[in-house]
Parts: C-alpha cells; sequence; structure tokens
C-alpha cells in the first residue's frame, strides 16, 4: 500500500509540472523538471563520479510537450512515469532513477533517517533540496543525513526491493517483446528508434494496451540482485588502472589500488566465491583493506582449501607496496583464526623476493598455514582468463597455489 501510494505520489506531482506547462507557464515547468533530472544524493546513475549531467531546455521541452501533443495525457496525464522512454528519445534508464527519487526525496529522507537510527549509523548536518508537491517548487533545507567520508555530500537510502536494473516498463522490452510481435507482426524488424516513437506518439492507444498487459503481469517485477559481474571492456580498464598506478600512497594511490581491486576481484572470482565484505583494521598503526570472500566449495581447488585449512572463508589483503616485507606475511598470518581458517592472499604489486617466498614455506612447514602472494602479472593473467570466458579466473589462483605447494618440502 506504500507503495502503491508513492506511485501516486509521483503521478500526480508529474502531471502536476505538465499541467503547468500546458496552462501557459511552460519557463517555471522546464525549470523544474531541469531540475529533478539529477539525484545526487541516491546516486543510482551510470556517471563514474555518480554525479551527472541534467538535462537541458529542449530536452525538458520535449517532454512536457507530450501533455500539448497527445490528446490522451492532456486529458488524462500519464499513468505510468516511465512510459516517457517510449515517447522521447535520448530519455535514459537512469534519468528515469533520478527523477523518481526528486519526486518522493522527502519520504526518502523520512526512510533514511529511520534506518540510520535503526542500524546506528551516524548522521551529520547537511543541506538538501526536495520537491514541494503543495506549492510544486524546489525548497531548501538543512537537515541530518548519512554523509559519504569521501565526497563529503549527503546520502539518501533506497528500500532494495524497488532495485532494478532496467525498469519494468521500458523502450527495450517494449520494442522487443511487443512492437515487434503484436505490431509489426515481425519478430525480425531492424530497430529505427526515432520512427517507432513517433509511431507511438501518433498511436498513443497502443501504449495505453500496452501498459495493461504489463499492469497484468506486474506480479513478476521483482528487485534485481544487488551483485552483477563488470562487463569485459570495464575489467580491461580497470586492470590498466591498476598497472598504472605508482606503488605506496602518492596521490592516494594505494586507497585507488584497494578500491579498483575489489571491484576487479569481486568479479573475478565470482561465483566460485562468493564475496562476503570489506573491512578495516589497524595493525601497528596502520590501516589494512581487506576483502572477505565465503567458500561455497563449489570447485575442486576451494574444496581442497576448506578440508585441508578449515578456511570456510578466505582473507585476501591489499598491499600496494613496492616490496612485500615479513611484518606483511605475518599480520596476516596472525588474523588467520579459527574464524578464517589457515589460508589467505596477498595481493602486491611486485614478484617477492626469494626471502619472502620462504617466509610463507617456513609458515606452512611450521604451522600448516598457508599464504599465497599473487602480484601484477598474475591480476593481468586473471583478466585475460576472464576476457576470454574460455577458462576461470581461480584457476590462475589454483596454479599459484600447486607452484606453492610444490616448493613445500614433502
Amino acid at each position: 500500500m506504500q507503495d502503491q501510494s508513492l506511485h501516486l505520489n509521483i503521478i500526480n506531482a508529474f502531471n502536476s509540472i505538465g499541467n503547468l506547462y500546458i496552462k501557459g507557464e511552460e519557463e517555471k515547468a522546464i525549470k523544474l523538471l531541469i531540475e529533478l533530472t539529477e539525484c545526487e544524493e541516491v546516486r543510482l546513475g551510470n556517471s563514474k563520479t555518480g554525479i551527472g549531467k541534467r538535462i537541458g531546455i529542449s530536452s525538458a521541452n520535449s517532454i512536457l510537450s507530450l501533455f500539448q501533443d497527445i490528446p490522451q495525457i492532456n486529458k488524462q496525464g500519464i499513468q505510468h512515469f516511465e512510459v516517457i522512454q517510449l515517447l522521447v528519445d535520448g530519455l535514459s534508464k537512469d534519468r528515469i532513477s533520478d527523477i523518481t527519487c526528486s519526486l518522493i526525496k522527502s519520504f526518502l529522507i523520512d526512510y533514511t533517517i529511520d534506518q540510520c537510527e535503526k542500524h546506528m549509523i551516524p548522521l551529520e548536518k547537511t543541506a538538501i533540496t526536495s520537491f514541494d508537491t503543495k506549492s510544486l517548487s524546489i525548497k531548501n533545507e538543512e537537515i541530518y543525513l548519512p554523509i559519504n567520508p569521501e565526497s563529503n555530500l549527503p546520502i539518501l537510502l533506497v528500500p532494495k526491493r524497488w532495485l532494478r536494473y532496467n525498469p519494468w516498463i521500458s523502450y527495450d522490452s517494449y520494442f522487443d517483446g511487443y512492437y515487434r510481435k503484436e505490431v509489426e507482426k515481425n519478430p525480425d524488424l531492424k530497430e529505427e528508434r526515432i520512427k517507432v516513437l513517433n509511431f507511438n506518439r501518433h498511436n498513443y492507444d497502443i501504449i495505453n494496451l500496452y501498459l495493461s498487459i504489463k499492469e497484468k503481469h506486474a506480479s513478476e517485477c521483482k528487485n534485481d540482485p544487488l551483485f552483477t559481474q563488470i562487463s569485459i571492456i570495464s575489467s580491461k580498464r580497470k586492470v590498466k588502472t591498476v598497472l598504472d598506478l605508482p606503488t605506496g600512497k602518492t596521490g592516494n594511490a594505494d586507497i585507488q589500488y584497494e578500491n579498483v581491486m575489489g571491484q576487479l576481484l569481486t568479479s573475478f572470482l565470482y561465483p566460485n566465491l562468493d564475496f562476503a565484505k570489506e573491512q578495516s583494521r589497524i595493525d601497528s598503526g596502520t590501516q589494512i583493506r581487506d576483502l572477505v570472500f565465503y567458500n561455497n566449495r563449489s570447485f575442486d581447488f576451494l574444496k581442497d582449501i576448506y578440508d585441508d585449512y578449515n578456511s570456510r572463508q578466505i582473507v585476501v589483503e591489499l598491499k600496494n607496496v613496492a616490496q612485500v616485507e615479513r611484518d606483511h606475511v605475518n599480520q596476516l598470518n596472525r588474523y588467520l583464526t579459527d574464524q578464517f581458517g589457515k589460508f589467505g592472499i596477498i595481493f602486491t604489486r611486485k614478484p617477492v623476493p626469494r626471502s619472502i617466498f620462504q617466509n610463507t614455506i617456513d609458515l606452512w612447514s611450521g604451522q600448516r598455514r598457508c599464504i599465497l602472494i599473487m602480484d601484477d602479472s598474475d591480476l593481468a593473467l586473471m583478466g585475460q582468463v576472464y576476457d576470454s570466458k574460455q577458462r576461470l579466473p581461480i584457476e590462475v589462483v589454483k596454479k599459484k597455489y600447486i607452484d606453492f605447494v610444490r616448493s613445500c618440502p614433502s
């Protein structure tokens, strides 16, 4: 009932802006819509920084002119906000989510505060803008919200049940699942987007029929899994980013290394290792970033790790240093308790000296603990395997383990 009420609020708010437009207040309506096309606090867009650009006057005018040009919309308004993707060119899915979040930002603020109090997430006083449905205006207010420590911008949380990679009503699903089959009756029809959009604007009754079909199957609209592997193009770009980074902390290179490696390894090792969490710990005054993976034993090598080292979870430590030292190995060794078992991995930049490798051999001989040290060459190989799809990146880890075991005394 709450979601239905919020959906109605979105529709009413958007139609109210449309009414401003057709009643002669075009400038106010366009200015409002432009302001609503970014919701930086939710960060559901595709931009690298999470902060995108608002639409321009021309795009806003194209959207709002639907209220003048289409008789059904002029009379009844829009019943589903996502339908504008079927009528206006250049309107992406992230724009739909941004406008949606902006129209119900007041609810998201209350929801965020409630969740933060429930889970003891710290709040700070910050400035934020929101849409006032009564006055049809953007208002500024100061309120307590969680703050992103990197950008110092406020954060708004969103119920997980809402999250989808694509809107339930989208241009792609309409064209592939309905227009080709039911309108043109040609499943091999080549897409001509502008032609389809023009057809939709002049045949809005067909859009209404499509919407009624989607409504009848609303029970199939589910949220998507929160994790998806990065694309091959993205993996190549991120591997290159890591290989080009200097060692050490200059220019926050250590933080960049940790962030990009976290994204790469969670994708490279999935689904053989399920990503559990990131965590930081303090050791001798130094903050150490760990990735912890759940060992589901779905691969023969991982089953051996579970059986031989009791590793239900596997810790991966990230070291953007010119050379791994004995203290680094000992730090991870102290971390390998009953919770994690006796197997761990250090990812670093360069191959380790013979003396450090011997240190890991001695740990295995004396305590039957296994610490693998992998470097940029191993990461690059994992990237190549991930790109080719002919083998699994986890096999690069397996190869490293086999080489390690062969060096251990029998």
